[in-house]
């Protein structure tokens, strides 16, 4: 049977939304998630979003995305463009559906002037930092013969946290800081300018966003655990429920690098997992580090093990 492949609608987010599920079982997503993350970014665009119909049934879809607004400063990254998911109903796969609509998606790629694609390393909304190849083995097989190759890898992380109780040593660290003046506290509405300086500034300007889209969302400011030196610099700060409202989630978490080696990471890490702990979270989970980082080997030594591994991917696309 045919395949025909044409722009979204709005009347496709349902039939989508149940091809998603049905195809990306490790990734699940409900039909308000989808409207937030892809539907109400400020970058979407319907006639990207490609839609496979075979008899009037929607059975697969593939997203490309280019920025039209900047995501900081000026910057619209020409030539650039994602994509952050794509499913075909496992009924309809392998008989030429992904393909379909992967060149078209390749042609609305082309006329915008966009030669280099990214699978799926797409802000301010991604859903996946890659591509999960253990869970979508078939998959990364077809990203690697439509000539996407690996970039670097990225590890998601979780920690229960049920048994958690701040070890002894952390708590002595923490009162030997505050003994030298350092302030470890929650943040309070004073802090937030400083803060969404050094996390736009000294770290990624997305995660200055979020930031500032967690606290205008209700994000209660407590989640936020902040660091000052003991001359006032606000040098640190690790914060939780920052992305969908989702409490056990983790991050973003930064420490300038004058400050590297001073045990404020640690310090930080442990008084958010407290905090956590103390709001009813039974587990912590972030999606996206380096392993062998720094970061990484913290995330480690503090109990996180990981949880997936995902490959981000990148292809040159030829006129």
């Amino acid at each position: 049977m045919k395949a025909t492949i044409r722009s979204f609608t709005g009347a496709d987010l349902l039939p989508v939304v149940a091809v998603w599920n049905a195809a990306n079982h490790a990734d699940p997503i409900t039909a308000a998630r989808f409207r937030n993350l892809i539907l109400a970014d400020p970058n979407f665009d319907a006639s990207g979003l490609q839609v496979a119909e075979v008899n009037g049934e929607v059975v697969g879809a593939l997203y490309g995305v280019r920025r039209l607004t900047a995501h900081f400063g000026s910057d619209l990254q020409a030539g650039t463009g994602w994509i952050p998911f794509f499913a075909v109903h496992p009924e309809q796969q392998r008989a030429g559906i992904g393909t379909k609509l992967f060149e078209a998606a390749r042609l609305w790629f082309s006329e915008r002037g966009v030669n280099r694609v990214h699978f799926s390393s797409y802000t301010p909304n991604y859903i996946v930092p890659g591509l999960d190849r253990e869970a979508y083995p078939a998959a990364f097989a077809w990203l690697t013969a439509l000539g996407f190759t690996v970039q670097y890898e990225a590890v998601a992380m979780d920690r229960l946290l049920v048994d958690y109780r701040m070890p002894e040593h952390i708590a002595q660290h923490i009162q030997d800081l505050r003994g030298r003046g350092y302030e470890l506290r929650a943040a309070i509405d004073q802090d937030v300018p400083e803060l969404i300086s050094l996390a736009g500034d000294s770290f990624n300007p997305d995660w200055a966003r979020g930031i500032r889209e967690a606290l205008t969302g209700g994000l209660g400011i407590d989640a936020i655990t902040i660091a000052r030196t003991p001359e006032g610099p606000l040098v640190g700060w690790a914060m939780h429920g920052t992305y969908e409202g989702m409490t056990e989630r983790f991050g973003p978490f930064g420490v300038r690098d004058d400050q590297r080696g001073t045990g404020l990471g640690k310090v930080l890490l442990h008084l958010t997992l407290e905090h956590m702990r103390a709001s009813g979270a039974h587990n912590a989970w972030f999606l996206w580090t380096d392993e062998n980082s720094p970061a990484g080997h913290l995330y480690c030594a503090t109990g996180f093990s990981v949880t997936r591994r995902f490959s981000v991917m990148t292809a040159t696309l030829s006129n």
